[in-house]
């Protein structure tokens, strides 16, 4: 038996753990650079807003409504996200991390009398604990598990947990639609629904050969597992990411070499951090750079180009250098450049050092205890406490982000302020032993 975890509307719900006033409200995130929206609230869900809406084709709606839109804070969901899932490693010994915001646990080792009563207790814990509500969807597949929590998410009579072993199972998979299955993409469920094929049932009981002729085997492994049989393996190790990308849009076009040199910098740094985070190092590194094509009217102009390292390494100086070289032959000037990313490769574990017969060893201990000073001073103290004089101070290109909230639990100048006011029964208690009559406290409870 296996669980999957998801927590609701997450980046919405972790704003909501910060502004409870706001509960109730219309609520939207907006990604890097305030342009789409990437999470809605049930209320904004219900105005018709859909995920990927432009900020700007939906600016009336959103006014009319008083729908509140936040900036991504990634920094707090980051950590939030690490709080949960800190909790399910706390309620099962083996836990895969999805996503952000969704994990797979695995029943088989835990004793467990009745599995829905276990799934409430995961939600109230997570509840209680960081105030980010979830669904917890139950199934002897990692795909039937998937499908149980879509049940238990639109559909409120459960409690926000479901298990595909009930026996209304086959009916509940009635009114979820094909494309709701885990595994059944957008293309795949347009071509279904051609085939008359619009709900998961009618997937599940679709002939075994007419799958094999017109689907993958991915189709093939979503319809076995949606009857049971187990495809998709429980994978509680962390893999190592084989490349790492690191990209923002800018907050103005960005005309001028320093400029982008600055954020290609920047960029370098946070790539590299997560590199060192997986303990491994890379080889390589690629610089790419375009212009904003959805302004026709604007010269276009779109380039890449890399650069190797002699040997692995996850020292951040030799990548920025690297990278910088590299920028240096792709930029043309005349251009308004919208977006940069870098691209690490050559990504190997960091005790797995591949020698060069023809390049002698340079040994790295000292740059590795630099970073790793580097690292713990910004974990401890906020990100760029300690940064790299190439990536800039103004940083005038940064991503808008007007109405970014505190990050409440990464920053100590942005932690929450607590008002503490007298309690309004306490006054009432003692006026009654006072003798007072309750109608001279009319106006005071009104």
């Amino acid at each position: 038996m296996y669980a999957v975890i998801d927590c609701n509307n997450f980046f919405v719900s972790c704003e909501l753990v910060f502004n409870p006033q706001l509960k109730g409200r219309p609520v939207v995130v907006a990604s890097n650079n305030d342009g789409v929206i990437v999470s809605r609230s049930a209320e904004a869900k219900k105005l018709g807003i859909p995920m990927g809406a432009v900020i700007f084709k939906w600016r009336d709606t959103i006014d009319h409504f008083q729908v509140k839109v936040f900036s991504g804070n990634f920094a707090l969901y980051g950590d939030m996200s690490r709080r949960v899932m800190d909790i399910l490693h706390t309620m099962a010994n083996k836990v895969e991390v999805y996503s952000i915001d969704e994990a797979f646990l695995d029943l088989n080792e835990i004793w467990s009398e009745n599995n829905l009563a276990y799934g409430h207790e995961i939600r109230r814990r997570i509840l209680q604990w960081t105030g980010i509500p979830v669904s917890v969807g139950i199934g002897m597949t990692k795909t039937l598990a998937k499908a149980a929590v879509e049940i238990a998410k639109k559909q409120p009579q459960f409690g926000g947990v479901y298990s595909a072993e009930a026996i209304d199972f086959d009916d509940r998979l009635d009114r979820l639609e094909v494309g709701d299955i885990w595994g059944i993409g957008r293309q795949y469920s347009a071509f279904l629904n051609r085939n008359g094929i619009y709900t998961a049932r009618q997937f599940k009981y679709v002939s075994d050969t007419w799958v094999k002729q017109n689907m993958t085997v991915g189709g093939q492994r979503t319809l076995l597992e949606l009857r049971g049989i187990p495809c998709v393996q429980f994978n509680h190790v962390r893999e190592r990411r084989k490349g790492i990308v690191s990209s923002r849009s800018f907050g103005r076009p960005v005309e001028t070499l320093r400029e982008m040199r600055e954020s290609v910098a920047l960029y370098t740094a946070r790539a590299i951090e997560r590199l060192r985070s997986d303990h491994s190092l890379a080889s390589f590194i690629q610089v790419y750079i375009t212009t904003n094509y959805h302004k026709r009217e604007e010269a276009q102009y779109a380039n890449a180009a890399g650069f190797s390292l002699e040997q692995p390494s996850c020292y951040t100086p030799d990548f920025i250098l690297g990278a910088q070289q590299a920028l240096t032959t792709i930029f043309k000037p005349g251009y308004r450049y919208k977006k940069a990313f870098i691209m690490l490769l050559g990504i190997t574990p960091d005790n797995q050092i591949q020698l060069n017969m023809f390049k002698e060893y340079k040994s790295d201990k000292r740059d590795r205890k630099l970073m790793r000073a580097v690292d713990i001073l910004n974990n401890r103290y906020g990100r760029e406490s300690v940064g790299y004089a190439a990536s800039g101070i103004g940083r005038a290109w940064r991503p808008r982000a007007a109405t970014l909230s505190r990050r409440y639990t990464t920053n100590w100048f942005d932690i929450p302020v607590v008002m503490v006011k007298p309690c309004l029964p306490v006054y009432l208690s003692k006026a009654w032993q006072a003798g007072d009559k309750i109608k001279r406290w009319k106006d005071t409870i009104a």
